[in-house]
């Protein structure tokens, strides 16, 4: 028979756009499910604030009246503007292993995009760059993390004969956390301190950590707006990932450091205990029972990984040192709870500077992630 592609319109489709994914890979045990109410958000118009300056749409791939596969084509009006193109974006993409169901997905995304005037499209990326992003492209033994997805390795076969071609990879580290603070982060780190008169600011509640959540979105933005593909976040943004990330900080892991004279921020550091084990045993979901794998997750010291999930430096300090003053807090919290290993972010490969961070440090590039791009 053959493929049929379905517009979500409705709710009953985005329910079945967002569970194709969970049930295509339920017997994948590298895979970790996003939480689904999260997931739900971000493909929801009304409650994304993405979709300000986005704009969308999901397709969903049917043979024999079963879902074989879905795309989402999606346009970030703000980032063409930024980065001067004309592209659209290709996210949340899984399929069954075939080449017609493939062909036919891909095909519908570039037809809209084309449609709406736009020269290329690229991906997985999704809305903002805080998005799943990057195809897995290497290490397909390793389990995910909550910020990264999971692909099996057919993907990679099926666009690079669609034409794709490379256009960034991403590295991702696992990190094995020493006993102490090496001699040179120490070093560095109380040089830093003392030629730039810096100070780390430790938190004892989520209130007072919540008074600086605004500053450490606007400093992301800072950062990160030189990187690929990164669009600034607007207020409503960090006001929405503000509500997302900050219940389910743990202090011990809330990093900033202040310039002493005004209290400026130049550095902060958010990394959290693993998800993955805890969303696999939920499945996605929080009730009934995924609530009590997510907090003992969160707050039992039994999980030895961590999730190095935001690091950032403002420009004017970065390569300078700061990020050796997050690191040694790090350090210092995780031997006291029981970690083990920190897992990176996914880094960008040609950021050379970030790569730089895991010098001297027992850290093996297990994984690496892949944007892809094709003229239309």
């Amino acid at each position: 028979m053959s493929i049929v592609i379905k517009k979500v319109h409705d709710k009953a489709l985005l329910k079945k756009f967002v569970y194709f994914n969970i049930n295509l890979y339920k017997d994948c045990k590298q895979y970790v499910p996003p939480l689904i109410y999260d997931e739900f958000a971000t493909l929801n118009r009304e409650k994304n604030p993405a979709f300000d300056h986005c704009e969308a749409e999901y397709f969903l791939a049917y043979r024999n009246d079963e879902i074989v596969g879905r795309i989402a084509a999606i346009i970030n009006h703000k980032a063409n503007e930024i980065w001067k193109q004309k592209h659209a974006r290709f996210g949340f993409v899984d399929f069954i292993d075939d080449a017609e169901v493939a062909r036919k997905l891909f095909g519908t995304a570039e037809s809209w995009a084309r449609h709406k005037g736009m020269t290329h499209i690229h991906g997985p990326l999704g809305f903002t760059d805080l998005d799943h992003e990057g195809l897995l492209i290497e290490g397909f033994d390793r389990i995910s993390t909550m910020i990264t997805s999971y692909s099996y390795p057919y993907y990679k076969t099926h666009i690079e004969n669609m034409g794709y071609v490379k256009d960034q990879d991403w590295n991702e580290y696992l990190i094995q956390i020493p006993k102490e603070i090496p001699e040179r982060f120490d070093r560095v780190g109380k040089i830093v301190q003392k030629r730039f008169g810096l100070i780390v600011k430790h938190f004892s509640d989520k209130k007072e950590a919540l008074e600086y959540a605004d500053g450490v979105f606007r400093l992301l933005n800072e950062a990160y707006k030189d990187l690929y593909g990164y669009v600034e976040l607007s207020d409503r943004q960090i006001e929405y990932y503000i509500n997302m990330y900050i219940p389910m900080l743990r202090l011990e892991f809330f990093t900033v450091v202040l310039r002493q004279e005004d209290h400026k921020l130049v550095g902060f550091g958010i990394g959290i205990p693993s998800l993955a084990t805890a969303l696999q045993k939920g499945k996605g979901k929080f009730l009934p029972t995924g609530w009590f794998h997510l907090y003992r997750a969160l707050k039992s010291n039994n999980n030895k990984v961590l999730d190095l999930l935001l690091i950032g430096v403002d420009p004017e300090y970065q390569g300078k040192g700061v990020n050796a003053l997050i690191f040694n807090e790090f350090i210092l919290a995780s031997n006291k709870l029981g970690f083990e290993v920190a897992e990176s972010n996914p880094e960008l490969e040609l950021n050379s500077r970030v790569q730089s961070m895991w010098d001297g440090l027992d850290a093996e590039r297990h994984k690496k992630r892949r944007a892809y791009i094709k003229e239309l």
